[in-house]
């Protein structure tokens, strides 16, 4: 696929795909391109999972468990890959997941990350974890969400909402699987560490990867000073250099139900909770009033061995009905996005592929990946004989027999 300089996306010139990328072919191909570009320390924490990775790899196995029933003879030439959810209506049935330390591994990932999406239409996520400012972040991209690490007090969550509100978002994403920091000993293994430890080898792939060092690592330096976690809290967070970072990301264990409710009198606009993987957790959520599930074992890097939420989708779509179940976690096809709707779900979420993305070519790489998925996901439907998403069911599925 070429890109061409001259289209637009509404009053937007499509920044130009360098020509050296022009033979990234699909969403994986990316990871390989980034795997060159990057630091292995930094590769492998966007890259890697907890422990064992068994949840990491049950993500994409899971997928491999159904197989297309697809129809013939059908006219197949009106078909429309939007989707409407919360009231506005969406090109594609996918957005984009939250991801901490973007910056890190792309320049300015957020902001890139969020023009491509208000350009293809889709929705972007800002991670509470993000080295960008979610007023930043807002005014790239209005019609983002925001996903709240929510601070250990009562006091600091409401002025961490009141902070989110008064930049304008209107959805509010809570993640619910981060009680605890999980064990990343993939990323110590591979010399990364929060907080970000200077060393000899990570000097060394600096030198040796200087594309990322002079594109993502010095110009951040010299254009925006030391990267703090700015999104925690209503104040800005901890540089990434600071001892203080871990401590003060990972004070989440007296959350509970309550907090929920607090948040639910106070905000005005939908509410998605995320990590969600028991059915009985999802109804008590819905009860208390969330708008919306995103079923997530955070892509196999908190609780290994948890559940692939493509297995569990049917029973919360069941015990939830009225509202959007969600996905994300191992998505990386436009079959992949078409499973997950004919089980249930009425949208999905891609994270680690437009990390990688935005890595190697910035807004080009996010908008290529983004139009790359979107197609798959057109063709597809086309092979399947379905022109609006709403035909998908499970009738168009079968279990692989074991």
């Amino acid at each position: 696929m070429t890109v061409n300089t001259d289209v637009l996306k509404g009053s937007v010139a499509r920044p130009a795909l360098p020509a050296r990328y022009a033979g990234l072919l699909c969403l994986d191909d990316f990871q390989a391109a980034a795997r060159r570009h990057l630091p292995s320390q930094v590769y492998s924490y966007v890259a890697d999972a907890a422990e064992t990775s068994s949840s990491h790899h049950a993500n994409r196995s899971a997928f491999s468990s159904y197989e297309f029933v697809p129809r013939v003879m059908v006219d197949i030439t009106q078909r429309n890959t939007g989707v409407t959810l919360f009231g506005r209506r969406w090109d594609a049935p996918f957005g984009i997941a939250p991801m901490g330390l973007l910056a890190l591994s792309a320049y300015r990932g957020d902001l890139a990350l969020a023009s491509a999406a208000a350009q293809e239409n889709i929705p972007m996520v800002v991670s509470g974890s993000s080295l960008i400012r979610l007023e930043d972040v807002a005014q790239a991209n209005p019609a983002s969400w925001f996903q709240a690490y929510l601070p250990g007090n009562d006091d600091g969550i409401m002025a961490l909402l009141e902070r989110v509100r008064a930049a304008g978002y209107g959805t509010l994403v809570i993640t619910a699987d981060t009680a605890v920091a999980a064990n990343r000993e993939n990323n110590v293994r591979a010399g990364f560490t929060i907080p970000v430890r200077p060393s000899v080898g990570l000097a060394w792939q600096g030198l040796t990867h200087p594309r990322w060092l002079f594109g993502t690592f010095l110009r951040t330096f010299l254009q925006h000073g030391m990267p703090h976690f700015e999104n925690s809290y209503a104040t800005r967070g901890a540089p990434i250099l600071s001892a203080n970072v871990e401590r003060s990301l990972s004070d989440r264990g007296h959350l509970n139900w309550r907090h929920l409710r607090m948040i639910r009198e106070y905000w005005n606009g939908p509410i998605v909770m995320k990590g969600v993987l028991d059915a009985r957790d999802a109804r008590i959520a819905v009860d208390a009033g969330v708008n919306g599930l995103i079923l997530s074992n955070h892509g196999g890097r908190q609780l290994d061995g948890a559940v692939a939420p493509l297995r569990v989708l049917p029973d919360v779509v069941a015990a939830c009905p009225e509202v959007p179940v969600m996905l994300d976690s191992g998505v990386r096809r436009g079959s992949d996005v078409l499973k997950a709707l004919a089980l249930g779900a009425r949208f999905v979420f891609v994270g680690r592929p437009f990390s990688f993305a935005a890595a190697v070519a910035g807004e080009a790489g996010a908008l290529h990946g983004i139009d790359l998925l979107k197609q798959e996901v057109s063709r597809n439907m086309a092979l399947m004989g379905i022109n609006s998403l709403g035909e998908l069911d499970a009738h168009c599925l079968r279990a692989v027999a074991r």
